[in-house]
C-alpha cells in the first residue's frame, strides 16, 4: 500500500479539524502551539506536500527551495502577508486564504473597538478599578459622539464595506472612504459611502478605521505626516495589519493629544507592542482578536481544511491566491 501524503499543521487547531485531515493524510501537529522558528519550520516541512499555517509562519523563497515536495500552503487568515506569493507562484506552490467567513465577525469587532475608543471605555474602566472614582462630574470621561459623526474607512474591501453598513444604517453616520480603486455605484449605495481622496479622508473623518491589506506600498500608510492631518478630536482604529501604522509615531501623537484616541488590534512586530503605546491612557489595545469567535475561527479552519483536501486529492481549490499556476508541483 502506498503511504498517504503527509501534511503539517503549524499551530494548534480544533481536534475535529485534525481528525478530518487524518482521514486523508499523515498529519503532523504542533500541539504545544509555540511558533516555529524559520529553521524549525523548514525541518518540519521535510517530506510534507501541504501545510496549514497562520500569520506567524513565513513562506518565502528560501523555505520553498528547502522543501521541494511542498505543493500547497493553506493560511487560516484572510490576510497573507506571511506569504511571498510571487515566490510561491514561481515555485509552483499553491497559496490559499480564508476570505468571506470572517467578514461580519471582524466588522463587528472593528465597530466595537471604534465605540470603545470613542467613548473611552478602557480608560474609564482602569480609573474605576484603581479606586479613583469617588464622585460624579458632568465632563467625567466625556468622549466623542459616534452616531451622526463622520466615519472614514481606508480600505474598502469586504470588511470595510461591512463596517460602512454598520455605521450608515445602524448609527446614521456620514461614511467616506478611500481605496486603491473606487467601488461601483451599487456598492457605494449599499454602504451609503462616498469616495474621497486620502487627504480628504484624513481631514474629514471623526473616526478613521483602517481595513486595508498589508503590502510594501501600505507600510506606514499612517505615519506622523498623516496623523498631523487628522482632527485633534478624531479617533483611529486599526484592525488591518501591523505595519500599516507607524506605531512609534502614533504613540507620540496620542501622548501629545494630536488625535484624541486610538483602538488597536494589530501591531508592528506583534506579539511585541511598542512600549510607547503601553503608557498612554487614550488607547484601547487588544491582542489580534478581531475574528475571534468560536464559530468564525472554526469556519476559518474548516475552509483551510477544504483547500488542503480538495487540492491534494482532486487538484481543486476554493480560495486560491495564485490560481492557474504555470508549473504546479
Amino acid at each position: 500500500m502506498n503511504q498517504r501524503p503527509a501534511i503539517l499543521i503549524a499551530r494548534a487547531v480544533f481536534p475535529e479539524v485534525v481528525e478530518r485531515l487524518r482521514e486523508h493524510f499523515e498529519v503532523e501537529t504542533n500541539d504545544v502551539d509555540a511558533p516555529f522558528t524559520p529553521a524549525q519550520l523548514i525541518e518540519r516541512l521535510q517530506g510534507k506536500v501541504g501545510a496549514m499555517t497562520t500569520g506567524s509562519e513565513r513562506i518565502d523563497a528560501e523555505l520553498l527551495t528547502a522543501c521541494p515536495q511542498l505543493r500547497i500552503v493553506a493560511n487560516i487568515a484572510v490576510g497573507y502577508n506571511n506569504f511571498d506569493v510571487p515566490a510561491m507562484t514561481a515555485a509552483g506552490v499553491l497559496a490559499t486564504n480564508t476570505p468571506d467567513v470572517l467578514t461580519e465577525t471582524t466588522a463587528d469587532f472593528g465597530f466595537a473597538l471604534l465605540m470603545a475608543t470613542a467613548r473611552r471605555i478602557t480608560e474609564s474602566e482602569h480609573f474605576l478599578r484603581a479606586g479613583q472614582w469617588n464622585r460624579w462630574a458632568l465632563d467625567m470621561f466625556a468622549g466623542a459622539e459616534v452616531h451622526g459623526s463622520t466615519l472614514g474607512i481606508l480600505g474598502m474591501g469586504r470588511i470595510g464595506q461591512a463596517i460602512a453598513r454598520r455605521g450608515a444604517h445602524g448609527f446614521g453616520m456620514n461614511v467616506i472612504y478611500h481605496n486603491r480603486s473606487r467601488l461601483d455605484a451599487e456598492s457605494e449605495a449599499a454602504c451609503r459611502a462616498r469616495y474621497v481622496s486620502k487627504a480628504e479622508l484624513l481631514q474629514q473623518a471623526d473616526h478613521l478605521v483602517l481595513v486595508l491589506p498589508y503590502s510594501a506600498e501600505s507600510h506606514h500608510a499612517i505615519g506622523a505626516a498623516e496623523l498631523a492631518q487628522m482632527k485633534p478630536t478624531a479617533t483611529l482604529v486599526n484592525i488591518a495589519r501591523g505595519g500599516i501604522v507607524d506605531d512609534a509615531a502614533l504613540a507620540v501623537a496620542l501622548r501629545e493629544k494630536r488625535i484624541a484616541a486610538a483602538g488597536l488590534d494589530v501591531f508592528e512586530g506583534e506579539p511585541c507592542v511598542h512600549p510607547g503605546l503601553l503608557d498612554v491612557p487614550n488607547v484601547v489595545l487588544t491582542p489580534h482578536i478581531a475574528s475571534a469567535t468560536l464559530q468564525t475561527r472554526r469556519a476559518m479552519a474548516d475552509l483551510a481544511t477544504d483547500n488542503l483536501i480538495a487540492y491534494l486529492t482532486r487538484g481543486e481549490t476554493r480560495t486560491p491566491l495564485n490560481a492557474g499556476l504555470p508549473n504546479p508541483r
